[in-house]
Formats: C-alpha cells, structure tokens, sequence
C-alpha cells in the first residue's frame, strides 16, 4: 500500500450493528486522514487524523482518532422535505454563507462540516427551531458540548 492510496474505514455507529464506512487516505503506517464527513459515526470529522486495522473484505477497521483537525461535524435530517426542495436550498445556502460545506445523502440527509474558522453556535442557532427538520451534533457530540457549558 502506498502512501495517499484511498481506502475505506469502517466506523461503528451507536447502536450494536450499525456502521459506516467513509474515505480515508493513508498518510502513514495504520494512520489515515479522513477523506470525508461522517452521517452516522460520532466524534469524528473529514480530516481526522485516525488509525485503523486491517479488516474483513478489504475495509480497514476504526481504532481510534489520533489527532482531531478541527472541523466539527452536524448533522441534519429534513422530515417534510428532500434535498431537492426549495426549502432544504435555502438552508443550505444559509450554512455555506456561514462557512461550512456539506454532503447529502439522498433524500433527506445531511453531514454539515464546520470548519475551525466557523462559529459552531451561530450554525446551531441558524438551524435551531426551523419546522421539517432536526439537527445533531456528531462532533463533538451532545455531550461533549453541554459539559464543556458546564465548565
């Protein structure tokens, strides 16, 4: 394997049985750098530095994260509406227009990337309270965000 050689990591999700699988790129020995965001994984985001073991069927398994890259991840689900619908535009243009990019999974998916210069409280207020969708936070988790409040 070459240094650069993309490869797929698989991700355990938070339920016994669910897993995802995302890009990476192999930087070093049993380290890869994600190569993009995650919909079901949690504390993890595109550009992750993490490692990984050879698995079953080609696919490398997650180990850990070896350094965080500073993106965060969102993640938001449109109930009354696709991606395709002017509505879902809208919001995504909002989110583009607070500097962060996504990805969709058809029909009703969506992995925000929030990157280190993006204000994450403004990109959670501007998706607070909007009807036909719910939003989570995948990194840091929901967790993670109300203890750091707490501190």
């Amino acid at each position: 394997m070459t240094l650069d050689e993309m490869v797929k990591i698989r991700l355990l999700g938070p339920h016994k049985g669910d897993s995802e699988t995302l890009w990476a790129k192999r930087i070093a020995p049993g380290r890869y750098r994600l190569d993009n965001g995650p919909f079901f994984a949690y504390g993890v985001s595109w550009q992750d530095v993490v490692e990984a073991r050879p698995g079953e069927d080609d696919i490398f398994e997650y180990v850990r994260v070896v350094s965080k890259s500073g993106n965060r991840t969102l993640r938001v689900i449109f109930n009354d509406y696709g991606l395709d619908d002017q509505r879902a535009k809208n919001i995504l243009r909002g989110i583009r227009e607070l500097g962060c990019s996504y990805e969709g999974m058809q029909p009703r998916l969506v992995s925000i990337n929030v990157p280190p210069e993006a204000d994450l409280d403004s990109v959670t207020t501007s998706l607070t309270g909007l009807p036909g969708l719910q939003w989570e936070y995948g990194d840091p988790t929901y967790e993670e965000v109300t203890r750091a409040a707490k501190d």
